[in-house]
């Protein structure tokens, strides 16, 4: 199916938090409560529509583990827009969060729209972060704020097509160009995958 748009989004955050679990319910409608650790990365894509315009949505769900990191850094080049999440339930993964913004903001475009996300917000009577903390913590660096639920969908869709149509106006307003990144970051994806094949060459080899 063609597209007016291909936004690339990476979503990160400590492990645990439910990055995998709200890629899945947004691109297949479905909660998956026991959850593998991600290794490295999975993805996701989906289209949507803003402003009658087709956009597909090329989502990166990133390992949460610290030694990962460098691996979740090298995914930020060529991102439209990222996901920030924390778990309302573990506070240690709210503090966590200005950790994972330096590194956004290290590594990624400088426009880049970042959407944080206080996830599980259906175990509300075990919450540990309050709804405010979170709006204070957005407010304050910038960013796009929402409470979600992987489990029961909740906001899960507003939060992914919010996030589209931040960037979306962006790119109308002239303070973003989504085909350079788009390009940049795929020729990244030929040197990793290049580099890949080259390896698993030298290993036959031997």
């Amino acid at each position: 199916m063609s597209y007016a748009y291909l936004f690339k989004y990476i979503i990160i955050g400590d492990t645990g938090v439910g990055k995998s679990c709200l890629l899945l319910q947004f691109t297949d409608k479905r909660f998956q409560p026991v959850h593998d650790l991600t290794i490295g990365v999975e993805f996701g894509a989906r289209m949507i529509t803003i402003d009658s315009k087709p956009i597909k949505l090329q989502i990166w769900d990133t390992a949460g583990q610290e030694s990962f990191r460098s691996i979740t850094r090298s995914y930020y080049r060529g991102a439209a827009g990222a996901l920030l999440v924390y778990d309302i339930t573990r506070r240690e993964t709210f503090n966590h969060l200005a950790s994972w913004l330096e590194d956004a903001r290290q590594h990624a475009n400088a426009n880049m729209t970042v959407m944080l996300i206080g996830n599980k917000c259906d175990l509300s009577h075990r919450r540990a972060v309050s709804y405010e903390e979170g709006e204070q913590f957005a407010k304050e660096n910038g960013l796009v704020f929402m409470e979600a639920s992987a489990k029961t969908a909740q906001n899960v869709e507003e939060a992914f097509i919010k996030t589209a149509g931040t960037i979306y106006k962006k790119i109308q307003d002239g303070v973003f160009d989504v085909s350079n990144e788009v390009h940049k970051f795929q020729l990244l994806w030929n040197v990793v995958t290049g580099s890949v094949v080259m390896c698993f060459s030298w290993h036959l080899i031997i």
